[in-house]
């Protein structure tokens, strides 16, 4: 029988015994001058590490390479088996490990399975690019301090594992040190990871043997990788609004509970060169949010964006595995990928599979739900400036280093390489930016309007998607002289702002990143402008104004703002669902599936709901249920107050009485209640929850589709309510938080918090306690001047060296 299985990802699945996994751990020794071998120093390392309450470690290091040493360390004291799995990953193994058609739950990846993972990321590693990138002198390949932090980010890695040996992680044979090819591998899959990494289930084998018409009868919703949409808010406050007339940055980050998706706590500091405070993803050696002494910064996922473009292919009429540039023939590269599974009996079995590359990219077939078929006389590619992006961590590393929002411009001028995140920057001058950088296509409106095939232009007004026409060469992405790498759209065709009130992004377009300076006239994959916002990016704007009517912004109300769990949704809604509720004959209202309920109650818990998400909140989960499938109604139908682009975030309004699904909806929503044995105006926090070794900690907070700032997404269980928080796709969670503020003082104000804590190991104390301060909705003191760090009452010092 096969015992392989991933490691548990999640809160709720901590619950469960540590799988019994080992493996032999090779000795370290020698010197290895390659990438791909295991990593090993050619002097010796060291580093202080210096741990303060809930388990954050302070790296003192002589310079990057030990630095790097230090923080992978410390990354594997906390996530060894976590990491590792990742590794795993990106050496496209885990079919040989875990199986090929289990779901690679929590992996960097929007595969389907262990099997289509591993035949994109086998490919990817097959071809060598990877290697390439990180060959080319810098700015294109990493600088010398970003190869001295990866060579000993791996050794400090391999260090703790060395240590422990396979023990912490069973027997199962995949655990293994780390090369410098494994960082890179993974920084390469978070550069590429909303383009060519999200589509490893479509990647055509060959063409179809019968014609199918691209696009279908209609164009999909969406055509980005498909993660429930992503969760994620950030916040510059300006010396204009706050109370020290300094900046204030405000980072939650909402990203699943485990796997490759983990942030890890870090202080790295070089005396006189680095000194950077923040979060990492696990496996990276940079500061990814985080602060200095005198700028901070944050960001969200750029889902907003199309970082790619697709080509369609005019095949040859003599041969449907090339296509015609200038009436050229040009022959596909045809790849035979082969990954090892482990079958159900434990055996190793080979799987080969045919792929299909070209210049632009692989041949795709799926586009989410767009259909791509590969027919005698057309095929289609996906094309990624991000594949060439190894430019990433000296981008957050620049970042890190920038003093105030001009070094933080200098530092995204430079090199380019943010390839999908937003970032918002706050400094102790009171200056505030953002920043939508991204890697994204050289291709304006105009270009596209040119180049785009039939299908293209149908895709790309609606959904920023440029098909274009890689017949004619001219179509191919121009260069941009300001770009650092050729194709890519230069800083001055990308959207950034500088203010001194507010600015403020939830995952959506650069447009409304302060409502009184809109951003427009960016080409449409950039992102949308005169549309309509999500309750999330109008709720949190709607807070922001609130807390200035009152008074200007303090540490303290910053962090308030970012717990509050008001549900701008239910302020919309709210009360013209309590008036409907008032409307229904004899208090009934019919499912979906024709049953009339008794909705008096639930009408009666609305009613005297306070609209938050808190854990003692009674109604809200009755009002999730009944929301969550309006919240994709179509405005014109949900709403009597249209859309307004001169007022976009007190539009649209007023919910349509006339809507038959509003009172179908409650009357689901009391029977899925009734059905998990949950009483309409039962608390929150009664079924909203994370459990571990037997304790239980009520969790507030909402999906994002509530309209609420603090994201807290699960997986409904139609037995028992909600459950699985943070676990998934689904379940995008606010994971790193932070409000670093700026007084005047030498050490800024520092509030921190990782809400499913430190470690992914169960055997650590540090395992759950973060979890509990979520709970409860209390930070931890940061620390980042020498005299705080000295004087935290937890203070553990370990001096680590590769010496024998």
């Amino acid at each position: 029988m096969n015992q392989h299985k991933s490691p548990p990802l999640g809160k709720h699945r901590r619950r469960l015994p540590i799988l019994a996994m080992t493996a032999t751990v090779a000795v370290l020794s020698g010197c290895f001058s390659s990438a791909s071998d295991p990593a090993e120093a050619g002097g010796a390392l060291a580093a202080t590490i210096r741990y303060t309450e809930k388990g954050v470690p302070h790296v003192l290091a002589d310079d990057h390479e030990d630095a790097g040493f230090g923080h992978g360390y410390a990354a594997a004291r906390d996530h060894l088996c976590t990491i590792g799995t990742g590794m795993v990953t990106f050496a496209g193994e885990r079919s040989r490990y875990f199986g090929p058609d289990e779901t690679p739950a929590g992996a960097l990846t929007t595969a389907s399975t262990n099997l289509s993972s591993d035949l994109y990321y086998t490919s990817i590693n097959q071809s060598g690019v990877i290697e390439r990138l990180i060959d080319q002198p810098a700015p294109l390949g990493p600088s010398d301090e970003i190869r001295d932090l990866v060579r000993g980010y791996a050794q400090g890695y391999n260090l703790l594992l060395a240590e422990r040996g396979g023990q912490a992680c069973g027997d199962q044979g995949w655990l293994r040190p780390m090369t410098e090819i494994d960082v890179y591998r993974r920084a390469a899959a978070w550069s590429t990871f909303l383009g060519q990494t999200g589509v490893s289930d479509a990647l055509a084998e060959g063409p179809a043997e019968e014609t199918a018409e691209s696009g279908g009868s209609s164009i999909p919703e969406s055509t980005g990788p498909d993660l429930s949409k992503p969760g994620s808010n950030s916040i510059a406050l300006g010396g204009d609004v706050t109370e020290s007339g300094r900046g204030i940055s405000v980072a939650n980050p909402h990203l699943p509970w485990g796997g490759d998706f983990l942030f890890h706590q870090a202080h790295i500091t070089i005396p006189g060169e680095w000194n950077a405070n923040g979060a990492s993803f696990i496996g990276l050696p940079t500061i990814t949010i985080g602060h200095n002494a005198s700028f901070a910064w944050s960001g969200t996922i750029a889902d907003a964006t199309r970082p790619f473009t697709l080509f369609e292919l005019t095949l040859s009429p003599d041969d449907p595995t090339a296509y015609l540039v200038d009436d050229e023939a040009v022959p596909m590269e045809r790849r035979a990928v082969t990954v090892d599974t482990r079958t159900p009996e434990g055996d190793i079995e080979p799987v080969t599979r045919t792929q299909w590359w070209t210049e632009f990219g692989p041949v795709i077939t799926q586009l989410r739900d767009l259909p791509l078929p590969w027919s005698t006389e057309t095929a289609f590619v996906l094309a990624d400036p991000n594949t060439a992006n190894m430019r990433l961590l000296d981008s957050f590393y620049a970042v890190s280093r920038a003093t105030d929002i001009e070094e933080f411009d200098e530092a995204l001028r430079a090199h380019q390489g943010i390839s999908a995140f937003n970032l918002l920057g706050a400094d102790s001058q009171g200056d505030t930016a953002y920043s939508g950088r991204t890697v994204l296509p050289n291709v304006t409106d105009a270009h596209a309007e040119r180049c785009n095939t039939e299908l293209g232009r149908a895709t790309y007004q609606e959904l920023g998607v440029a098909v274009l026409d890689a017949a004619q060469g001219d179509c191919a992405w121009p260069v941009d002289p300001a770009a650092v790498q050729p194709g890519a759209a230069g800083p001055g065709s990308l959207p950034y702002l500088e203010r001194r009130d507010y600015l403020v992004n939830s995952n959506e377009s650069y447009w409304l990143t302060n409502p009184e300076e809109p951003v427009t006239g960016f080409a449409r994959l950039v992102g949308t402008t005169e549309s309509t916002r999500s309750t999330r990016t109008r709720g949190a704007i709607t807070e922001i104004t609130d807390q200035l009517d009152t008074g200007d912004f303090t540490p303290d109300n910053t962090w308030d703002l970012v717990f509050s769990n008001r549900s701008h949704s239910a302020e919309l809604a709210l009360g013209g669902t309590v008036e409907m509720c008032a409307s229904l004959p004899g208090g009934r209202a019919r499912t979906s599936d024709g049953v009339f309920v008794d909705v008096t109650e639930a009408c009666s818990a609305l009613a005297a709901w306070d609209g938050r998400m808190d854990v003692d909140s009674r109604g809200a989960m009755l009002f999730s249920r009944y929301w969550l499938p309006l919240a994709r109604t179509p405005d014109d139908v949900l709403w009597t107050v249209p859309f307004d682009p001169t007022d976009p975030v007190g539009t649209p309004n007023t919910l349509n009485p006339d809507n038959p699904a509003l009172a179908t909806a409650l009357a689901d929503a009391v029977a899925d209640l009734d059905a998990a044995g949950i009483a309409v105006d039962a608390p929150l926090g009664e079924n909203q929850y994370v459990e571990w070794d037997g304790e239980r900690a009520a969790i507030g907070g909402g999906r994002g589709e509530l309209g609420v700032f603090n994201v807290v997404a699960s997986e409904w269980n139609p037995d028992a309510g909600h459950d699985a928080i943070g676990d998934g796709f689904g379940s995008n969670t606010s994971s790193y938080v932070h409000v670093v503020a700026f007084d005047g003082g030498e050490c800024p104000d520092i509030r921190t918090l990782t809400t499913y804590s430190q470690s992914s190991d169960p055997d650590s104390p540090h395992f759950a306690d973060q979890t509990q301060s979520f709970a409860e909705k209390q930070w931890i003191t940061g620390r980042f001047c020498e005299a705080d760090i000295q004087a935290s009452p937890q203070l553990e010092v370990l001096e680590i060296s590769n010496r024998p």
